[in-house]
């Protein structure tokens, strides 16, 4: 099964928001992208938020939901932002308490972009 978010560049890479494989769901990488426009420009947290809330709804059409979260993946491109970036994880997956990693990049798709983040999820 693959979950299709609608995004701008799903069709253009070519690439499913969401696949969902035997009992695991990986979720492609999400921004704060709405409607094709970044969001909360300037702010990590906020814009933290709203990538995992666009994976999250992906899981959502899978049928699984934050407790099935098992890894997260955090990419930013300002070191100085780790702090915001890790409490809205924190905020959404404190009960759940999935592997994550946090690494920073040089760049991302739009330079408004701050973090991209990633969610595999595990369904027994």
């Amino acid at each position: 099964m693959r979950v299709f978010s609608g995004g701008p560049w799903e069709d253009r890479y070519g690439y499913a928001r969401a696949v969902v494989a035997g009992p695991h769901v990986l979720v492609s990488g999400c921004t704060a992208t709405v409607d094709g426009d970044v969001v909360h420009e300037g702010d990590p947290y906020r814009q933290t938020l709203t990538a995992f809330q666009i994976a999250l709804d992906a899981l959502s059409k899978a049928g699984l939901s934050a407790e099935d979260v098992v890894r997260t993946r955090m990419f930013v491109v300002d070191p100085g932002h780790a702090d915001a970036v890790g409490r809205a994880h924190g905020e959404l997956f404190g009960e759940a308490r999935p592997a994550a990693t946090m690494v920073g990049v040089a760049w991302l798709l739009d330079p408004r972009m701050l973090v991209e983040v990633e969610v595999e999820a595990y369904r027994p």
